[in-house]
């Protein structure tokens, strides 16, 4: 008896939080600004908040104007000599957690610091929340009854200098709250083990006999999991193992190419997706509807938000907004100042507001990962929504991809270049390319121009990848596991170039 009552005060506990929600939620502007002031107030001693002189900043045009926008490569010293020990660079209290991250816009591995209050007021934070509105929504829930299963990073910690780094996952594993890790599988110990291929079988071992009532992790990761975890049991799908398996909490990439391979995995009418919009920088957004596909953008995570319209991105035009301007439907780089230092850092994320109120979101790709060589300004998203209905029509499923340019050389005219692993291939690659590149003409406007008539795009071309190439690339490049994923879009060939290689190699 005594799982259900846990599951009764957890519920009771966790909704309470849900009337804190409605002061963001009827004032988004308001909190935004007392946020922003509170930051500047905790920082103004700190060398950065010396530099540019914190204390004398009363409103946000001043804000605007004194502190430039920044990228990773421009706050990198002053992060090296926090990693270094040296502290009140740009935050008042310790700084002694940094997530690892290769991210997606560089190859070199990034350090972003993560401060105690960012743990607990930001991510820690998101996690009830997100367990509120879940509960909020499914009176009927048996959550509390089970564990989660949590599919984190591959890497370890590593102590550097009295600083700490390691995967975002490992982190805030390793600072789990004791009710966060009594309610989770695999143990700690499991969960923060350094090689993939053998985590893998440990972590199978470990959660086969356990009452998994939720999942968590990126969609492509735990994809393999749980492939593997039918492979090793013999089941036919995922609730011949954990039958009160209710929910996957999924982020990271987009979840609609893996939708239907996940239905047959839960094959329940009523089993439920939870998207998170959650990096190395903070916590951002969550799902809090059922079966919606907007992200309800959190506003009082320590987190203050701009915005910078893709129209303008990079160019001398370029704008900066508040929440207050934003439009639906218009793409905007995201802008955040953090209650772990980071001071209007682009963090490289797109996104687009479906609704002002209350402010949701959907993320629609990266600023350096989308394909505009020839102005067709082709994102993420165009390309996650058109194999989604290619896939859906011809009935076939796909495990990655990515795409790259073929430049124009002489008189030969463009083109875009795509590697797709299928898990199930369709019955004419031909028919699947041009249905494809039909699909992207319908949801993108300027790749239509640009393909009218083959006036500056040729039709597609497609490769198809041979079974686990984008695996093994991300081995090849240390990159396997946890929040690790293929990049999507490129402008340039490099990404392209290394699986072609790779699928010649192994022919």
């Amino acid at each position: 008896m005594a799982f259900p009552i846990i599951n009764s005060i957890a519920s009771f506990l966790l909704k309470k939080r849900i009337h804190q929600m409605e002061l963001f939620l009827k004032y988004p502007h308001e909190v935004q600004e007392e946020l922003l002031f509170n930051l500047l107030k905790q920082a103004e001693n700190t060398f950065l908040g010396k530099q540019y002189e914190f204390s004398s900043i009363t409103n946000y045009k001043t804000f605007s104007e004194r502190i430039p926008v920044s990228t990773y490569e421009e706050l990198e010293p002053l992060i090296e000599r926090t990693r270094k020990g040296e502290q009140n660079i740009f935050w008042n209290t310790p700084i002694k957690w940094f997530a690892k991250s290769s991210g997606t816009t560089n190859a070199k591995s990034k350090f972003i610091p993560v401060s105690a209050e960012a743990l607990e007021n930001c991510h820690y934070k998101a996690s009830k929340d997100l367990l509120a509105l879940y509960l909020n929504n499914n009176e009927e829930s048996q959550l509390f009854v089970g564990k989660s299963l949590r599919l984190g990073g591959s890497k370890q910690l590593y102590e550097d200098n009295n600083t700490f780094f390691g995967d975002l996952s490992a982190i805030l594993i390793d600072n789990m709250p004791i009710w966060a890790e009594f309610s989770s599988t695999p143990s700690s110990s499991i969960s923060l083990m350094g090689d993939w291929e053998s985590k893998m079988p440990a972590i199978i071992n470990e959660t086969i006999n356990e009452n998994v009532t939720s999942l968590a992790g990126v969609p492509s990761w735990m994809m393999v999991l749980l492939n593997k975890t039918l492979e090793q049991t013999g089941k036919e799908n995922m609730l011949d193992i954990w039958p009160n398996a209710e929910v996957y909490f999924h982020g990271g990439v987009n979840f609609d190419p893996y939708r239907e391979q996940y239905k047959k995995l839960f094959p329940k009418d009523n089993f439920q997706y939870y998207e998170i919009y959650n990096a190395s920088e903070g916590f951002f957004a969550l799902q809090d509807l059922n079966n919606s596909n907007d992200l309800l953008l959190m506003l009082d995570y320590g987190i203050f938000y701009e915005f910078i319209p893709m129209d303008t991105f990079g160019q001398p035009t370029q704008k900066i907004i508040r929440l207050n301007e934003v439009e639906i439907n218009k793409n905007y780089a995201v802008v955040i100042t953090t209650n772990s230092g980071l001071w209007r850092y682009m963090i490289g994320d797109t996104i687009r507001f479906t609704n002002l109120n209350p402010y949701r979101i959907r993320v629609t790709g990266r600023t350096k990962h989308h394909l505009n060589v020839f102005g067709e300004e082709l994102m993420v998203e165009n390309t996650e929504m058109a194999l989604t209905a290619t896939c859906k029509e011809l009935n076939c499923e796909i495990i990655d991809y990515t795409v790259a340019p073929i430049f124009m050389e002489g008189k030969n005219k463009g083109a875009h270049e795509w590697m797709i692993e299928f898990k199930s291939l369709p019955e004419c690659i031909t028919t699947f390319s041009e249905l494809l590149d039909k699909n992207l003409q319908n949801l993108n406007s300027d790749y239509e121009a640009k393909r009218y008539n083959n006036m500056t795009l040729n039709p597609l071309v497609l490769n198809v990848a041979r079974p686990k190439l984008f695996y093994d690339w991300l081995k090849e490049n240390d990159k396997l596991g946890g929040q690790h994923k293929i990049p999507r879009l490129s402008n340039d060939r490099n990404y392209m170039e290394q699986l072609l290689r790779m699928q010649m190699v192994n022919a």
